[in-house]
């Protein structure tokens, strides 16, 4: 069975339905998330995720957003170890941040594809396989 976890920038397309110049990006994520209902692949958040959503959003919206994909969308919680491990690393790979290696760990330790496009994740791809949804959409 395959797993995604989606950085919050993913949810972030989706909840606004953006677009750049030439991608709809919200409309990527979107699809995304039809292939993964369909497929009955998994995708992952974390309560890092809801946090970061919360900067953004209500409430009521992350929930009524969440809900609508309560059928193959799971919760992952995250460990002392985790957390202690993302702060190693944070000290370790300059620039960048601790809660986006927090990500990349859940990804990896849950076995799940990183789904995201912000670039600060490349430099964690030794931790991680990482994929935009569009490219899921389309493999």
């Amino acid at each position: 069975m395959k797993k995604f976890y989606l950085d919050t920038s993913i949810w972030k397309d989706y909840f606004e339905d953006k677009k750049d110049n030439i991608k709809p990006l919200g409309e990527f994520a979107f699809q995304l998330l039809k292939k993964c209902e369909k497929n009955k692949w998994k995708v992952l958040y974390s309560e890092i995720t809801i946090h970061e959503l919360k900067n953004h959003y209500s409430d009521e919206r992350i929930k009524q957003v969440f809900s609508s994909f309560k059928d193959f969308i799971i919760f992952v919680s995250i460990s002392a170890e985790q957390r202690l491990e993302s702060k190693e690393l944070a000290l370790k790979k300059d620039q960048t941040h601790s809660a986006d290696i927090l990500h990349s760990i859940l990804a990896r330790d849950n076995k799940a594809v990183m789904v995201t496009r912000d670039k600060h994740f490349e430099v964690l791809k030794d931790i991680f396989q990482v994929m935009k949804p569009e490219d899921i959409i389309f493999y």
